[in-house]
């Protein structure tokens, strides 16, 4: 590889190679450290591709975002982490920059733009088009980075990041770092075509391919490509081309894919060993001087690594600590009285939705047919016109890209509101939900918030079939940061879709599909319920009934028909299901003795499961009769009409579960 001609000045050069010998020296330290038993976990060292982040981010600022992938030391230390936040980190101590939560491949430091590390390949392009989506509605000039390796452009996150990043104009910056293997499989192999920046065509946005140990041909490329960043000419992705010289992952056989010999050569093309002559060659600084600097960042090191090895690890009793925001509740209570006004469940969220974006700018949604159309089940309609495209934005069908990309907005100051369409196509992004935003805030340590609103219908109706009828919320319920809300009646999916707007935890919002156009007396003016707060609909002695969603109706029903024979039944709606309300559910069937739960959803490992496990453990002393389940049928939904009606409960059979209940 020759050098590019390429002018600097020399605070520049030595700033350069000083950020270099940081990666390298602290890369090697820790390799060490691993030998030693002082690394807990994984360590996958960036020695041999110090170039690339010390030459792209030397012009960002504080301001700007950075989101990383697994292997992401050296882009911590370039955005400026200090050493000893990083080592510790690694050796799980509470003065790391993710206070132990973290290790190798999850780094976090908000605090300078540093927005964490992935250990699943492609998130962070994903949640880089977020960072600039957020930049783009604060009409700001800053710009988001993602850096991945080789192996994350055959992921689809790659293709869809880039096509969501070309149709907004995102101020993206797309770094493929190619070391020409992902984990042990060689780039040649895998991938169609043997680059990658020549791929950016395809997207229509410019595209690079740079030697990746060069690194002021990268400065150069880098430079340029931000700067039309900033003056909002869309994104960029530049190819880095490039070798580790360590082995994937510290510990990990090296050589049966891959040739000493192979690793050899290019150790002889060393990044930092080509700036040096390079420098001196051209005179503009002298061996005594670089040699200064290397001396400099040794004992950085040192003092370092002795910082990590005294420091604590966290204690014990902090691990439960930012599954959840912990910031004090502040929002208005329920007690409203919902009047005689009768809206729709859709206007309902619609009027909450439209009074949320009218006093905070940094909400918006994002969805297929959100915006002209006004969504699927009309709950954007009117919107678009009084917010704009950028507010009410269409997107393309790729539902794991969106998804992501609102995961990377969350986090860097917006509050966007993504609408599925259907839960079963959201499932296409379980991955985004439950590895990214999920564990966000715990893995930040509570330092990045994550006000994402996701909403959409689910449910069995209109003979949808199987790809457009799931009710999946007990398997998401059962993911630690997620806040599940399954609302029954116009007035509270008003008032929990207002508090899920003020939220900074990940709300899944999930609208039975045949509660949609039902009608029911709604306030006018601004309430919210606060999640885990159980409603008791309607009061009884003999038995508690527990439903969910769309089964709170039917439920009612069957408790209206059999009051006619003198049956006293009790209607609880849990609302939410995660976070669960089983107080007030216990203290219903305390008064009954006996307690029948309906859900549409299937049974095995069910949230009726989970209640029925709850009130057994908390209330069994108050229990005459077994707890009973009512569930649908445990098989996926067919198309037919006469075969949809047998696989969800309808009133007949919640009538009938009752008597039986009763005669236990």
């Amino acid at each position: 590889m020759s050098n590019t001609a390429i002018e600097i000045d020399k605070q520049t050069a030595l700033s350069l190679y000083r950020t270099m010998q940081i990666i390298r020296q602290c890369e090697e330290r820790l390799a060490q450290s691993h030998q030693q038993g002082l690394v807990h976990g994984a360590c996958h060292t960036y020695v041999g591709q110090e170039a690339i982040a010390s030459a792209v981010f030397a012009h960002l600022r504080q301001s700007d975002v950075v989101f990383s992938t697994h292997r992401g030391h050296g882009h911590a230390l370039a955005k400026g982490l200090h050493p000893r936040e990083l080592i510790a980190e690694l050796y799980g101590r509470e003065t790391g920059c993710s206070q132990g939560r973290g290790g190798s491949m999850h780094l976090f430091k908000p605090e300078i733009g540093m927005m964490g590390t992935s250990g699943i390949v492609g998130p962070c392009i994903l949640q880089a088009c977020g960072g600039g989506y957020t930049f783009k509605i604060q009409q700001s000039d800053n710009v988001a980075v993602s850096c991945f390796g080789d192996g994350a452009v055959n992921n689809g996150a790659f293709h869809e990041g880039l096509n969501m990043a070309s149709i907004w104009n995102l101020p993206c910056i797309f770094v493929c770092e190619n070391n020409q293997f992902a984990t042990e499989v060689p780039f040649s192999y895998s991938s169609g075509i043997p680059d990658v920046g020549r791929r950016a065509e395809n997207y229509g946005i410019p595209g690079f391919e740079v030697d990746g140990n060069d690194v002021l041909a990268i400065y150069q490329v880098a430079g340029e490509a931000i700067a039309r960043a900033r003056e909002q000419q869309g994104p960029t992705l530049i190819e880095c081309k490039t070798y580790r010289t360590r082995a994937h992952a510290e510990g990990m056989v090296d050589f049966t894919y891959r040739t000493k010999e192979d690793v050899e050569n290019w150790k002889q093309k060393c990044p930092l060993i080509r700036l040096a002559e390079r420098l001196v060659e051209q005179g503009l600084v002298t061996t005594d001087e670089l040699n200064l600097v290397q001396q400099e960042i040794t004992e950085l090191i040192a003092e370092s690594h002795e910082f990590a090895k005294d420091s604590p690890y966290p204690s014990g009793d902090t691990v439960m600590q930012h599954v959840y925001d912990e910031s004090t509740d502040t929002h208005d209570a329920l007690d409203r009285d919902p009047g005689t006004r009768e809206i729709s469940y859709a206007a309902a969220t619609k009027e909450a939705l439209d009074e949320a974006m009218a006093t905070d700018p940094s909400i918006w949604v994002m969805g297929e047919g959100i915006g002209e159309r006004g969504g699927n089940f009309t709950t954007t309609l009117g919107l678009y016109e009084k917010y704009g495209a950028d507010r009410l934005c269409d997107t393309p069908i790729c539902e794991r890209g969106f998804v992501g990309l609102g995961c990377g907005a969350a986090m860097t100051g917006s509050r966007p509101v993504i609408d599925f369409m259907f839960i079963d196509f959201i499932n296409d992004a379980f991955g985004e939900m439950i590895n990214q935003i999920a564990k966000m805030q715990y893995m930040s340590s509570g330092r990045i918030q994550m006000p994402i609103v996701l909403r959409g219908c689910g449910g069995i109706g209109h003979s949808a079939a199987t790809h457009h009828s799931g009710l999946y919320h007990s398997i998401y319920a059962h993911i630690p940061g997620l806040r599940v809300v399954t609302p029954a009646t116009p007035y509270d999916a008003k008032g929990l879709f207002a508090h899920a707007l003020k939220s900074n935890d990940p709300v899944l919002f999930l609208e039975h599909r045949e509660l949609m156009t039902c009608k029911g007396p709604v306030p006018e003016e601004h309430y919210e319920i606060p999640f885990g707060k159980a409603s008791v609909v309607r009061e009884g002695t003999e038995v508690t009934v527990v439903a969910v969603a769309l089964m709170v109706q039917h439920a009612l029903a069957a408790a209206g028909q059999l009051s006619e024979n003198g049956i006293s039944v009790e209607v609880v709606d849990p609302r939410t299901v995660s976070p669960l309300d089983t107080h007030t559910i216990c203290e219903s069937v305390a008064k009954t003795g006996r307690l029948l739960i309906v859900d549409e959803a299937f049974q095995p490992c069910s949230i009726a499961a989970e209640i029925a496990a709850a009130v057994a453990d908390q209330g069994f002393d108050s229990l005459d009769a077994p707890i009973k389940r009512l569930n649908g049928t445990f098989n996926p939904t067919p198309y037919a009409p006469t075969l949809e009606n047998e696989v969800v409960p309808h009133v007949v059979d919640i009538v009938q579960a009752i008597q039986d209940l009763l005669e236990e």
